[in-house]
């Protein structure tokens, strides 16, 4: 593998708890009835995508900014760094291996969680929301990121923590490590290799125990 393509939310920094805390606050807002397989609709994937499934009759731009409205309540949960994402950032970085970031989030969101874990300056290519018309699962920010760093998709991989994450890096022919930190293992079968964090993984990539 020549280069390394990393999601954010769930992958490099724990937030898909936070994330589903919002969404149920968004959805509670609107009267809008709720259950886990309809909160699993938004993970990995753009609000923007999502929304015009779930509020068909609503301004999607209206509802991103409501949400927003919401990333200061005090009940939400903190964020944190996935155990050895940084670390492994900085090493494929050294390594002088190409890497990018591809985000179903905003970039200003993940400029600010890149600079919290200590890698904006190593993160030179961002693919972020902004920046593609159709989000994961389709393959469109997969594909950009490698056009990007000049790299055949075939010599890419992906560390994805999201279903609609893993079936993009797939349908962009990129190899796909799983991370648990969203799902059960089992349910992320499908990739390349499940791992439960980023503790442990060298760069160049040499497998890691499995979950």
């Amino acid at each position: 593998m020549k280069a390394a393509l990393f999601d954010l939310d769930g992958t490099l920094i724990n937030t898909e708890i936070r994330s589903r805390a919002l969404w149920r606050m968004l959805l509670d807002s609107h009267g809008i009835a709720h259950d886990e397989t309809l909160l699993r609709r938004f993970m990995g994937r753009r609000g923007s995508d999502v929304i015009p499934e779930v509020f068909p009759d609503m301004d999607a731009r209206v509802l991103m900014d409501e949400i927003s409205s919401y990333y200061g309540h005090p009940d939400l949960p903190g964020i944190v760094p996935v155990p050895g994402a940084a670390d492994l950032v900085l090493r494929v970085a050294g390594h002088g291996s190409p890497l990018a970031l591809v985000t179903s989030a905003d970039r200003d969101w993940a400029v600010e969680r890149l600079t919290e874990i200590g890698v904006l300056e190593v993160v030179r290519t961002i693919v972020s929301a902004e920046d593609v018309t159709v989000g994961k699962p389709d393959p469109s920010g997969y594909l950009l990121a490698a056009d990007l760093l000049g790299v055949d998709p075939a010599a890419c991989v992906v560390f994805e923590d999201s279903l609609a994450g893993i079936e993009a890096a797939q349908a962009a022919g990129m190899t796909c490590v799983a991370v648990a930190t969203t799902h059960h293992p089992d349910e992320l079968s499908h990739a390349d290799l499940v791992i439960p964090d980023m503790s442990g993984i060298d760069w160049p990539l040499t497998e890691p125990p499995a979950v």
